[in-house]
């Protein structure tokens, strides 16, 4: 872990202060400019790189901006533990930096300079809230995953036995609304109150890739935090870079995802028949779900 002197971070009250963290891995494409415009952000006192044991270079690249940034700091994991531990790392690396606000930020996110600032500003007036931006690809599409239902496993379930796709998650934009409130947002970009992340516990462990981000949003609601996309907060994703490295591993950790998060909060309201058939469903869906990544 290294930091070294502040040379360009803009002047911002730390009693207001948001903390950036950032996951890595195989992110050499992108992580250059995401620190850039970081670094650039407004009302952004530290910034969190936990580089879950990249080869491509992304961490020398982690590095040069360490080396020009006080704020920016870095964790160097031997091997990948996962997204959930590599943000938990980040938040507890913070240790007494004044930064009551949270920003957990993909490395293919790629932001405007007043983008969390404007976050914070709508988050501020509902007390505990965990929102989401408006997130498009370079074309300028909508990524649906912005907007999300919790999964709906009887859905799943009655898809599987029809041998059909189940209903989707995505929700619709609702443009006439700054602040539309979904069931989760996508883990590419979350700001929180860090006292919200402390009443949760932070991130849960036990998933390694994907269904985390629904998982915390579920607990967030679950506490009484409101969970919200802001519509107009338009923020660049450039979709996917480190898991086209490997869409099989990609795709287990999905579908083993999806099985946790149904053991833990649906399992226990459901008969033997439905678990059953909901581990069924899940898991004759994994094939055909990796066959298509790969192909892709």
């Amino acid at each position: 872990m290294t930091s070294s002197t502040d040379t360009d971070a803009p002047a911002t009250d730390p009693r207001d202060g948001i903390a950036a963290v950032v996951v890595s891995y195989q992110s050499a494409a992108t992580i250059d400019d995401c620190l850039i415009r970081l670094r650039a952000a407004e009302g952004v006192v530290a910034i969190r790189v936990v580089d879950n044991h990249s080869s491509d270079g992304t961490l020398e690249i982690v590095q040069r901006h360490a080396a020009g940034d006080a704020r920016v700091r870095f964790i160097d994991n031997p091997d990948n533990p996962g997204f959930g531990v590599g943000c938990n790392q980040g938040v507890a690396d913070l240790g007494a930096v004044r930064a009551p606000w949270l920003a957990f930020v993909n490395p293919d996110c790629l932001l405007e300079p007043e983008a969390l600032a404007r976050l914070r500003a709508l988050a501020q007036p509902l007390g505990a809230a965990l929102l989401g931006a408006d997130l498009v690809d370079d074309e300028g599409e909508r990524d649906g995953a912005a907007r999300r239902n919790d999964p709906d496993f009887a859905a799943m379930l009655a898809a599987a036995l029809r041998f059909s796709s189940p209903p989707p998650m995505n929700l619709e934009p609702d443009d006439t609304q700054a602040l539309q409130r979904v069931q989760a947002v996508s883990g590419a970009l979350m700001l929180m109150p860090r006292a919200l992340y402390a009443h949760l516990g932070g991130f849960d462990e036990g998933y390694r890739l994907h269904a985390e981000d629904l998982d915390l949003c579920r607990r967030a609601r679950e506490a009484g935090a409101a969970v919200a996309v802001a519509n107009h907060v338009r923020v660049l994703h450039v979709r996917g870079v480190s898991s086209r490295s490997r869409p099989l591993f990609v795709e287990w950790h999905k579908h083993r995802g999806l099985w946790r998060y149904f053991r833990k909060f649906e399992y226990g309201r459901r008969g033997v028949w439905t678990r059953m058939g909901v581990f069924a469903a899940i898991w004759l869906r994994f094939p055909v779900a990796a066959v298509r990544a790969w192909l892709r």
